[in-house]
């Protein structure tokens, strides 16, 4: 059987007369809060397999046995998913399969079923030929060094460690004892579907409660929000226009990420056209949301925060909201006004998450478009919620969210920069950088990277956690002052040895 569900053949261990040694997963698709890579190259099903007997070990390590495993639309997904399946079951999981859909299905079926964890097969925003998994033990995600851990990586793999050799084949059945370091007679588990399509739709359906009848043009990006918006949609109040609904893995029509504005081109003009009040996007994986208001114009992740912030707030009067350090200045002195208290968060959709618990905060969010709700929701990044609790906010907020957008304080700033950056070079850049910052004694703050405040704004400079590149925003009160701080930025850059493409 070629290819299929494979680990290592070596002298390590003998099962059914076949030498192996434990499964392995592909070292080189670590990231920092997940695993992704290149199907076909990087990603096999040998390595979901394995990512399946290494999860197993680990659930059962903790006393779990339990484990929720769902999928998106990409063309790959079924298969990664049908090879993780078997990994777990050959652990001795018990896998409840909640079949094809965005990221917060899976979340909700993890809390609402008490499941022991819970992994999502998606790439999320990455282009159609690349795909991974999302890991929860319990209910928290696993990233960093607790990811490599449990696939049995250094964080900083050497580049010629492979997950196998050319042409290995053989029966997952023979290698699935040798992969958790058992007797092959181990008890295996089991799997079984169980829909929960319904159940999470009816769940979404009790935030949008008393929500206005507005006019609202909504594109899925062909990701794996699409069955669940159409549905949501039909049974909402207003006017709805839908796009790219269909699901499809190709992504023909845009890059299914919601937070380059390239990728709103096709709602601004179904927003505009039809005039409609507002258009609302997802990612991939439905855990990330674009919006734009009803002149077409991006509201941009941070803004957004600000019309939710203010609506939470009117319930929890002083609390924390928490947003990434990449947000505009007007966020934070924004929740200062409404009576919150804003606490900045390394970027890193986990590591804003896990901030917003620490402080007990009951919303937060970054630029890319995670937004958290700990209010009334399970302090998950769910962006088909994300977009009701906005169309609850803009009901109350007494005007349109254009309205809201244009009473907001001027200010000019870029979107993500994205900067290429070799993941080797990022940490020198970066110093080199500060070093130049410090001896001219500008104010940084070194909460992630660098984010440096001058009179005419500010910028921020940080290595991506996902990405072989530099992250950059700038923010500037007049359009004098963005040219002068974006000059400003890459001037310390190519005196750092990074020169702009």
């Amino acid at each position: 059987m070629p290819d299929r569900h494979s680990a290592v053949v070596s002298a390590d261990q003998s099962v059914a007369g076949i030498r192996v040694q434990p499964a392995r997963v592909n070292p080189k698709l670590l990231r920092a809060y997940d695993l992704r890579g290149t199907v076909g190259t990087e990603l096999k099903a040998r390595d979901a397999f394995a990512l399946g007997c290494c999860y197993a070990a680990r659930l059962a390590s903790t006393g779990g046995r339990r484990v929720a495993v769902g999928y998106d639309g990409r063309l790959s997904s079924p298969m990664l998913e049908n090879a993780l399946v078997d990994g777990l079951v050959g652990g001795g999981a018990e896998v409840v399969r909640v079949g094809q859909g965005p990221t917060g299905m899976l979340y909700y079926a993890v809390h609402e079923l008490v499941l022991d964890g819970g992994i999502m097969v998606t790439g999320s925003h990455n282009p159609a030929d690349q795909n991974g998994f999302k890991l929860l033990l319990g209910r928290e995600p696993v990233y960093g060094a607790a990811l490599a851990a449990l696939i049995g990586a250094k964080t900083a793999p050497p580049a010629d460690l492979e997950p196998s050799a050319p042409g290995e084949t053989y029966e997952p059945e023979a290698i699935e004892g040798a992969a958790l370091g058992q007797d092959a007679r181990r008890q295996r588990g089991r799997s079984d579907r169980v829909a929960v399509e319904d159940r999470y739709l009816d769940r979404l359906m009790q935030a949008a409660q008393g929500l206005p009848a507005l006019r609202i043009g909504w594109d899925a990006g062909n990701g794996a929000t699409g069955n669940i918006v159409t549905r949501l949609a039909a049974r909402l109040p207003g006017e709805h226009h839908l796009i790219n609904c269909t699901i499809d893995g190709r992504f023909p029509a845009h890059h299914p990420d919601p937070s380059v504005p390239e990728n709103l081109v096709q709602l601004q003009a179904l927003v505009t056209t039809d005039q409609l009040d507002l258009g609302i996007a997802f990612d991939g994986d439905g855990d990330r949301i674009g919006v734009v208001d009803g002149t077409g114009r991006v509201v941009w992740a941070d803004q957004l925060l600000l019309l939710l912030a203010r609506d939470v707030l009117r319930d929890h009067p002083g609390a924390t909201i928490v947003a990434d350090v990449k947000s505009s200045r007007i966020l934070i002195d924004g929740i200062a006004a409404a009576g919150g208290k804003a606490l900045l968060s390394p970027s890193g959709y986990v590591l804003v998450r896990a901030a917003m618990l620490t402080a007990g905060a009951p919303l937060a969010g970054e630029m890319s478009g995670h937004i958290f709700f700990a209010d009334r929701w399970y302090g998950t990044d769910d962006a088909v919620h994300v977009a009701l609790r906005v169309l609850g906010a803009i009901g109350r907020s007494g005007g349109g969210l254009a309205d809201f957008r244009a009473a907001l304080p001027p200010s000019f700033a870029t979107p993500e920069l994205r900067i290429a950056c070799p993941d080797e070079a990022k940490t020198g850049i970066l110093a080199a950088v500060f070093e130049r910052l410090a001896a001219t004694g500008a104010d940084v703050d070194r909460t992630d990277g660098l984010r440096v405040t001058t009179p005419a704004g500010w910028w921020l400079l940080r290595a991506s956690g996902t990405e072989a590149k530099l992250t950059a925003r700038v923010e500037a009160w007049s359009e004098a002052g963005l040219a002068d701080l974006q000059a400003e930025l890459f001037e310390h850059l190519a005196a750092a040895g990074l020169r702009r493409l």
